[in-house]
């Protein structure tokens, strides 16, 4: 089972679950910084200020990543740590961090995806207004520019945002992400805001580096009737929310026709007859991070007038973060993608398995490591299902392993893991250890296969 002779192989972090460093050489608070001390919002009272200390480690991650063979690193870039208050006044040292740790990836062999938002929004600009205000998307704009100038050709590939599906659900109707808010009605003028700054953001990478290959990452799924075989409007518009609103603008200049007239009802103001254009800047590729599907039953409500509910069904097995194994719907999803937007290159920027970690330690050479064979189990059906894909026409040019090292996953803390590499929190010197999955994953990436 052998991938394109191209294919790139990587693994992922993100910022704020690794660096730590959370007030050190001029950065300034994000929305997270805030969240995390506010008491009860991450499990055990936990929070980001130390992470994985990557700020401080840097150069021993990279020496990990080069002895396992990773030729390829997703990461994202702390936008208060350019910016202290969203725009303005620049942090040089946080200008030299960034620079230091690409170049010395680049060194090592190993090529930097960066992604300028995963989710930690200067603190400043949110009480400013956050994602309601269309300001925030110039914000990021210049943010975007000035890291293009500062960082040039370092990085290989740009990716403006992660998630803002996420962002908008967890962070602004849920309330369980930063900045933890609860407004359903407020839903489709954060989406579009956050599409605003990826537009801004493409155009103003484009205008500074005009040969970057600049994307943006979206979580998507497919979604599916609790009926299995049957389909209705309660699945079109969860479908529509959950994937159409982030596709069909950049793809196709539109909201879908499901959601149109809710969007122009609760955002319509919002919306300016140039923001389309800009959404729909073109992009080299799309990121799509997939770890699950959502199933749904109807709901009589205007809006949401679906429901998700959990996967039950003889051999369904599920995640530590209680999510359905199916890797058969990646393969979906990329079919579907493939089909209804003209088939983009794709790179697959998240997918992995948070675990109940085995206490089973097994001799692999001179390593000790642990026995994490269902880790292996998911990458390997998840891959699989990839390659089936890619067989099938759909152009698929990377996979990025979520994660390279155990993290602070968010609200979770740093209970649920999801790393290839195990970190030991109870440890003041935080030791690295690959997994038994590590080890595997080099193996894939060296055969280009399996």
């Amino acid at each position: 089972m052998e991938f394109p002779k191209q294919f790139v192989w990587g693994t992922a972090t993100a910022a704020y679950q690794i660096e730590g460093a959370w007030n050190e050489d001029g950065k300034g608070l994000s929305i997270w910084d805030e969240f995390a001390h506010t008491p009860g919002k991450i499990k055990n009272g936990e929070t980001g200020d130390r992470a994985c200390d990557h700020y401080h480690r840097y150069k021993d991650d990279i020496k990990l990543m080069k002895q396992l063979g990773y030729p390829a690193y997703r990461l994202s870039i702390s936008w208060p740590r350019i910016f202290p208050d969203g725009t303005g006044r620049i942090n040089q040292s946080g200008i030299d961090f960034y620079k230091k740790l690409l170049t010395d990836l680049r060194k090592a062999g190993i090529a930097p995806y960066v992604t300028l938002y995963h989710w930690d929004l200067p603190l400043a600009l949110q009480r400013a207004g956050g994602w309601y205000s269309r300001k925030t998307a110039e914000a990021f704009a210049y943010y975007a520019q000035t890291a293009a100038q500062a960082l040039g050709d370092l990085p290989e590939a740009w990716i403006t945002l992660n998630e803002p599906w996420i962002v908008t659900v967890c962070g602004h109707i849920l309330g369980s992400h930063a900045p933890g808010h609860k407004n359903l009605f407020k839903l489709f003028t954060v989406a579009h805001n956050l599409l605003l700054a990826h537009g801004m953001g493409v155009q103003a990478i484009k205008n500074v580096l005009p040969k970057a290959k600049v994307g943006i990452t979206h979580a998507l799924q497919m979604v599916d009737d609790v009926r299995r075989d049957r389909r209705g409007s309660h699945v079109e518009r969860a479908d529509a929310i959950f994937n159409g609103i982030w596709l069909d603008p950049i793809y196709k200049k539109r909201y879908p026709q499901s959601v149109a007239r809710y969007i122009q009802l609760l955002n319509g103001k919002n919306i300016l007859p140039d923001d389309m254009v800009i959404i729909s800047t073109p992009i080299d590729f799309l990121g799509i991070n997939n770890y699950s599907r959502t199933i749904v039953k109807p709901m009589l409500m205007p809006l949401q007038n679906f429901q998700s509910v959990r996967a039950n069904y003889d051999g369904v097995d599920f995640t530590a973060m209680d999510w359905e194994i199916y890797p058969e719907g990646m393969y979906r999803l990329l079919k579907r993608i493939a089909r209804a937007y003209g088939n983009p290159p794709i790179f697959i920027t998240e997918n992995g398995i948070a675990l109940q970690e085995s206490d089973e330690r097994i001799k692999i050479g001179k390593n000790i490591v642990i026995n994490d064979t269902a880790r292996i189990a998911y990458l390997r059906d998840y891959l699989m299902a990839i390659w089936r894909a890619i067989q099938d026409g759909v152009d698929v040019r990377g996979y990025f392993v979520w994660s390279f090292m155990d993290n602070l996953e968010w609200a979770e803390g740093t209970e649920k893991t999801f790393g290839l590499v195990s970190v030991d929190f109870s440890k003041s010197e935080l030791p690295r250890s690959p997994k038994r999955s590590a080890l595997w994953y080099r193996e894939v990436i060296k055969n280009n296969g399996f």
